[in-house]
């Protein structure tokens, strides 16, 4: 909890008591102070093997590396920065800054004095981790740098660049004193042999290089490889380089004579990398076919086979000991394996994106892993398992919404499933199968007796919600569906496509009309209150209104200046509702096709719903108001503001503007949806995990139950101002 307490340190008693694990004493022995939490999170039942979350980069993560003294860690990042942490504390010690566009690699000096990074703005650079001051700038590339590496004494950092070249800087006078010619391709990486006298670069020309670092001249080239090298690594005693390639195989070379000595196969897809264990008498290869596998180097047999992983690996590397082997894979974890049996030894969940590497500490007790997440995660490997992550979902979670009656939420998922959910316990209650791409959303009918999905695999599926069968499949999309949702009666389902059309289908005989008329891909579609009209919203920035009974179009909202997201009616159907990418959403009359109102939202609003009255909407990022004009001609007085608003942003759930309750990083939104009574939120991540939290309002504390300033002044936005911190 250390980086909210630095920020709101009242949080350690909201948020770090309902975050923390169900058999933590702090937890069992003072939850009962936060009464107005009547459904808590769920969470884990005891701590898991994750100790630091760092957070700061507002960007991908592309690495993460230890000092050589294991206290600090330094992260490069496509938000063109370095980072310095606290491998103690996880606090954030330096912020490196200089770079002008993504920085793709960071690493230490072997005294752990320096910092160099390698960046697609051409430059090396090099920074004091003392002082975090850039203390050398090595310029001469003509291309991106894709990494940047010390030689062993520290003298000599060798940097691999889309030029087709390696250079060769002094790191005391920041001099150029090599160019390494010979690729005929972008260079990816280079790395120093043990004892400094070589240097391996690996390029998309299929070819390793060696080259004499004393004299610049080539000494090797490595042929053979049929695809291109993802890697290469020398043998702790600097006889041998192995090479990871897209060919499938793994490749040894002698150093001295240039000769290929052997050919590692068994992976069925590309190898993404192979390191030798530190005795050399291992070596550890990871690919894109889920597997790591072990090689003895006496024998060149494979000898483990380290299955586990649901997605490609993307590295593994050995413990400073040797006895485990960390794997970083495409299924957002990290696995620990035991060298000597195979067996795994830790699974380290927690990243919501693709983990792109892992690494060791040099006291073996820490692996740092980095995702495209925007963070890296400090994770203890003598705890091993991490227990009790409980999620449904396997994928990032893309919509969520509530049944007619309240009880039950359905939610979307990249895992190619909706799944559905009690909304008293927060329990998962259906499984709902059968898409074979991303679902992007699902809706309840009217009676609450089906439920219809949209996906990325061209269809619309019917579901019955009480046993979850699937009950129709409806197809005709040539691409990709966005949404779908049904009529008021329950008899239609109108479907909003990539390929610019709306379908309406009539579920019980199959059939479908084509709604044409967009030029762009069509983001939602929904009905109007009586059933005679359907609004469409498309990136083409319009909203186009059909006649359901002809299917023609009767009428083209224009004025957004960007795509628009998502449309709805009022609830007598005179109003529609549209949100933009442009930041705003715009009322329109139905009747005379006109913008009536137009609302700053100062973010993407992705889904809205109109108050039962009419003078609110319900939005993803709180309430916006409408003017009184537009109800009854100005006759009808404004409703009085509301007691209460919840809404979520990204780390926060705030009641009337002010933060309540901050969200720890596994259970942030990707997705969030309030229900009607405005007590119970949902919140789906992209790691997969769907929470409740529900609120009693009588026992929130007072301060938060103010009305907000926005709707006594009558300003049109009530959720997105400035935030009163606890």
């Amino acid at each position: 909890m250390r980086s909210i307490i630095e920020i709101a340190p009242l949080q350690v008693y909201y948020s770090g008591l309902l975050f923390a694990p169900q058999s933590s004493l702090i937890r069992v022995g003072y939850l009962k102070n936060i009464p107005w939490v009547t459904i808590e999170p769920k969470v884990a039942d005891v701590w898991s093997s994750l100790i630091q979350t760092l957070e700061g980069h507002t960007d991908w993560v592309k690495s993460a590396v230890f000092s050589p003294d294991g206290k600090l860690v330094a992260s490069a990042s496509k938000d063109k920065t370095v980072r310095l942490w606290d491998t103690s504390t996880g606090k954030e010690c330096g912020v490196l800054e200089g770079h002008t566009d993504c920085v793709r690699s960071a690493v230490f000096s072997p005294d752990g004095k320096l910092v160099a990074s390698a960046s697609w703005d051409a430059t090396v650079r090099l920074f004091d981790t003392s002082t975090g001051k850039q203390c050398g700038v090595f310029r001469g590339h003509t291309m991106q740098i894709d990494s940047a590496v010390f030689s062993p004494d520290g003298k000599l950092v060798a940097s691999a660049s889309w030029d087709t070249t390696v250079r060769l800087w002094d790191t005391s006078t920041g001099k150029q004193c090599g160019v390494l010619e010979g690729h005929t391709d972008h260079v990816k990486s280079a790395v120093f042999s043990p004892d400094g006298k070589l240097v391996a670069s690996v390029s998309f020309d299929e070819t390793v290089r060696l080259w004499d670092t004393s004299t610049g001249k080539q000494c090797g080239v490595l042929e053979g490889h049929t695809d291109w090298v993802n890697l290469a690594v020398f043998s702790p005693n600097g006889k041998l380089v192995a090479c990871a390639s897209t060919d499938k195989t793994v490749r040894l070379w002698d150093t001295l004579t240039g000769k290929q000595i052997r050919v590692l196969e068994g992976h069925t897809a590309c190898v993404d990398s192979a390191v030798f264990s530190p005795d050399g008498k291992l070596v550890v290869s990871a690919s894109d076919d889920t597997t790591v596998r072990l090689w003895d180097t006496s024998t060149w047999k494979q000898c483990g086979l380290l299955e586990g992983h649901t997605s490609g690996v993307n590295s593994a590397v050995f413990s400073p000991d040797g006895k485990i082997v960390a794997s970083a894979s495409m299924d957002n974890t990290v696995r620990l394996w035991y060298t000597s049996t195979g067996k795994q030894c830790g699974l380290l969940e927690g990243h919501t994106n693709l983990v792109n590497s892992a690494l060791f500490s040099p006291n073996g007790k820490l692996v740092a892993s980095t995702s495209d997440n925007k963070m890296v995660r400090l994770l203890d490997t003598s705890t091993g398992e991490q227990c009790g992550v409980l999620q449904g979902h396997t994928g990032k979670v893309n919509s969520a919404v509530f049944s007619p009656n309240g009880k039950l939420v359905a939610s979307t998922s990249n895992d190619k499933t909706v799944r559905l959910w009690d909304t008293s316990t927060g329990k998962q209650c259906g499984v709902l199968q059968g898409h074979t791409h991303e679902v992007n959303s699902a809706v309840f009918s009217p009676n609450g007796k089906l439920v219809v999905s949209a996906s990325l695999d061209r269809t619309v599926r019917l579901w019955d919600a009480s046993t979850g069968k699937q009950c129709g499949v409806l197809e005709g999309h040539p691409l990709f569906v966005n949404s779908a949702v049904f009529s008021p009666d329950g008899k239609l389902v109108a479907s909003a496509s990539g390929d610019e059309t709306v379908r309406l289908w009539d579920i019980s005989a199959g059939k479908y009309r084509v709604l044409k008329g967009h030029t762009s891909c069509v983001n939602s579609a929904v009905f109007s209150p009586d059933g005679k009209l359907v609004a469409s919203a498309s990136w083409d920035k319009t909203v186009r209104l059909w006649d359901t009974s002809t299917g023609n179009q009767c009428g083209v909202l224009e004025g957004h200046t960007e795509g628009v997201k998502s449309t709805v009616f009022s609830p007598n159907g005179n109003l529609v509702a549209s949100a933009s990418k442009d930041n705003t959403v715009r009322i329109w009359d139905t009747a005379r096709k006109t913008t009536i109102q137009i609302i700053e939202t100062h973010d993407t609003i992705k889904v809205m719903k109109f108050s039962n009255n009419g003078t609110y909407l319900h939005t993803s990022r709180g309430l916006l108001q409408l003017n009184p004009s537009l109800h009854s001609g100005g006759n009808r007085e404004l409703a009085p503001p509301l007691t209460h608003s919840l809404y979520v942003t990204n780390q926060w759930i705030t009641c009337n503007m002010k933060k309540l309750l901050w969200l720890p990083v596994d259970y942030r939104l990707s997705f969030a949806a309030v229900n009607d009574t405005g007590n119970l939120i949902v919140i789906g991540s992209d790691s997969g995990r769907v929470t409740f939290i529900s609120f009693d309002f009588t026992a929130v504390p007072a301060v938060y139950l103010q009305p907000p300033v926005s709707a006594i002044t009558g300003k049109g936005f009530l959720g997105l101002a400035g935030c009163q911190k606890l």
